[in-house]
């Protein structure tokens, strides 16, 4: 199978979205000057471009496309070459409206934006194929093609009749029979019991909450019928190509695609990362990101989009400060990126986006944007054969999944507070704070690499992924679980108890009386700490520690931390420096380490195989001590015994004395 190295060939990858149909002709020669000035090397064509190749049914105009092919391979710049599916022109929403999605009401989902298909549509399928094919056909032999994108940001949803026929027909391939899907589903509860497959509809809107495990399935459901829609397409450009490895670009942390599935099906996993300038955690989101994204890959991986400025769809809208842009670029080629790409190249002057930043501003080639992009390009160049295809290590993994992320935004559900996402982030930014590189995990992989699993909150779990936590701890492994995990079983069915009894006998709990959410903004009072979000009536069975117990109100001196052996279960959310200090300590225990000891605030350290990267995230200059001889790979400076690092500086960090031969 063909992967990014195919692409890289050594090198990292740099460049963005192109869309010259936007512009006159005459615009593309100054494009590829400014790309080569730059240190452009690939740029995403294609994207929204389906009403320029078939402006109306079966017309095929493919003139502009090989100009601009030939154009870009003339100036050694490789495409990635999108099938333009995400977001079909006015003919077929006006010709078969029968494509256009539905909402939960029924309301029509009309074009005049983009991704307004069903992806159940056998008609959108088909116009989607035919337009893959001859696009595959054409280019499959052009020396500029390095990479296919198909679609873009899958992210549709319909509730339509079509829609509904498909979803039958996946329940039934799913459960079999009407009689398992009624237990699965719980429909003794309301009356809701299904005598026909055709009396089953998709969620609509209903008279009060719906089924939650008919939500679930529905869930499921829609990652898979966008999923058949990408197939579809990667098997025609791979037919036409196998060598040429095939992305689509995930939006992150989007409840939508179940990535872990999606990732195992794409030669590349890309993503497209937006971290807030004006966030204090932006830095740590997008370290989140990065490992989330290498986690699913399984190394190297493709930022498809980032931005070189502001974006255009929050309620404010920041610039990024001067060398922001650049320490988060370096930060992702630090956690495994081998590719680095913007939307866009040339950032647009009509249309939803002409506010959302590109490489080349407004403010032109002069701009101070463009001239930070034209120094990320050339120290991309310094350091992509020295890093592309290398690894990134941890000894940490967090285990994250999209059917308990699903069960868990159910109604009528304990808390509306408590978000899954922000979970996640919280407990990776303990260890992001801590300085210990972390891996992204599904809770049934095989663990037994890791020193420390962490669970955040994991509201469902299978049989078999419960079976694997329990045998990970007993192989000698640590395990550090959050509130709330272990609830619900694959059809979100709660377990006897409350809890998973196996998983009640791993952290020594004999019963879990009640959960006690808490409100917006309160705290409750543990030994040390405070707690938030949430807490929990836990009654332990004698065989665990109580780490940190609950003072004042009605669980007053009932365990807030338990551990037992090497499992721990923590049934608030500490706040964020106790939580810190909490997986620090525990990661000690278990023999992990910070990549770096002895870190000022603020500043982070990397290990990608032979290179340490050094990035300060902090608005002042940081000095770090670092033994040994080093040199700087963006600099070719020598370092001895520390490091000098402006605000948001980075090093990328060689050892001299293996470069150099000497003791």
């Amino acid at each position: 199978m063909p992967s990014l190295h195919d692409a890289t060939r050594g090198r990292v990858l740099f460049g963005g979205d192109y869309n010259p149909e936007q512009w006159p002709e005459e615009v593309w020669a100054d494009d590829v000057r400014l790309m080569k000035e730059a240190g452009v090397n690939t740029v995403t064509v294609g994207v929204f471009s389906w009403a320029m190749i078939e402006p109306r049914p079966g017309a095929r105009e493919f003139g502009w496309l090989d100009r601009l092919l030939d154009l870009l391979h003339a100036h050694g710049i490789g495409a990635v070459l999108a099938t333009p599916t995400s977001s079909p022109p006015p003919w077929m929403g006006a010709l078969h409206p029968e494509t256009l999605p539905r909402t939960e009401d029924g309301a029509v989902v009309n074009y005049g934006s983009r991704q307004h298909f069903c992806p159940s549509s056998p008609v959108y399928r088909r116009y989607a194929a035919a337009l893959t094919e001859d696009l595959a056909a054409r280019y499959a032999e052009h020396p500029a093609l390095t990479v296919w994108h198909i679609n873009n940001e899958y992210c549709t949803h319909c509730w339509c009749d079509e829609t509904g026929a498909h979803f039958r027909r996946w329940l039934a391939s799913r459960h079999t029979t009407l009689d398992a899907l009624n237990e699965a589903w719980g429909t003794a509860f309301w009356s809701q019991r299904y005598d026909t497959w055709e009396e089953i509809l998709p969620p609509r809107r209903a008279q009060y909450m719906r089924n939650p495990a008919q939500e679930l399935d529905f869930k499921r459901f829609t990652s898979d019928a966008l999923m058949e829609c990408y197939l579809a397409e990667r098997d025609i450009v791979a037919r036409h190509t196998p060598h040429i490895p095939v992305t689509t670009n995930f939006m992150p942390l989007w409840s939508g695609q179940d990535a872990w599935a999606w990732a195992e099906q794409e030669d590349i996993v890309s993503v497209d990362v937006y971290p807030d300038p004006k966030d204090p955690q932006g830095g740590q989101y997008n370290a989140m990101l990065a490992d989330m994204t290498r986690s699913q890959a399984g190394g190297p991986w493709m930022v498809m989009e980032q931005a070189a400025g502001p974006v255009n769809w929050r309620a404010v809208n920041h610039p990024r400060p001067a060398g922001l842009n650049r320490l988060w670029s370096l930060q992702s080629v630090a956690r495994g990126a081998d590719a680095l790409c913007y939307f866009q190249w040339r950032q647009s002057r009509q249309g939803a986006e002409k506010f959302h930043s590109g490489m080349l501003s407004h403010a032109g080639e002069h701009g101070r944007t463009f001239q930070e992009v034209k120094r990320i390009g050339a120290e991309l160049a310094l350091i992509g054969a020295e890093v592309s295809g290398t690894g990134v290590s941890a000894e940490v993994a967090v285990l994250h999944d999209w059917d308990a992320w699903w069960s868990s935004t159910q109604q009528g559900r304990p808390s509306s507070l408590v978000s899954y996402p922000e979970l996640l982030q919280a407990w990776h930014r303990g260890l992001w704070e801590s300085g210990i590189g972390t891996d992204f995990a599904r809770p049934g992989a095989d663990l037994s690499a890791y020193r420390m699993v962490l669970v955040p909150q994991l509201q469902l779990l299978g049989d078999a992924a419960i079976d694997n936590l329990v045998a990970y701890v007993r192989g000698g492994g640590t395990l550090v679980c959050g509130f709330f995990t272990g609830v619900a079983d694959v059809d979100d069915r709660i377990r006897p108890g409350g809890m998973d009894g196996r998983l009640r006998e791993l952290f020594g709990i004999r019963t879990v009386h009640e959960w006690w959410p808490l409100d917006a903004g309160a705290t409750v009072e543990c030994d040390g700490f405070g707690g938030t979000l949430w807490s929990e009536e836990l009654e332990p069975d004698g065989s665990a520690e109580t780490v940190a117990a609950y003072r004042g109100g009605e669980l007053d001196g009932l365990p807030a931390v338990l551990r037992k052996g090497d499992a721990w279960y923590v049934s608030t959310l500490p706040q964020p420096e106790a939580l810190r200090e909490l997986l620090g300590r525990v990661a000690a225990g278990a023999g992990v380490r910070p990549v770096l000891e002895g870190l000022p605030s603020g500043v982070e350290a990397v290990r990608r195989g032979e290179l340490l990267f050094l990035l300060n995230h902090g608005r002042s200059p940081a000095r770090v001590e670092l033994p040994g001889r080093n040199v700087d790979l963006l600099t070719g400076a020598g370092t001895d015994g520390c490091v000098e690092l402006d605000r948001y500086g980075v090093a990328v960090l060689a050892d001299a004395s293996r470069r150099d031969g000497s003791a």
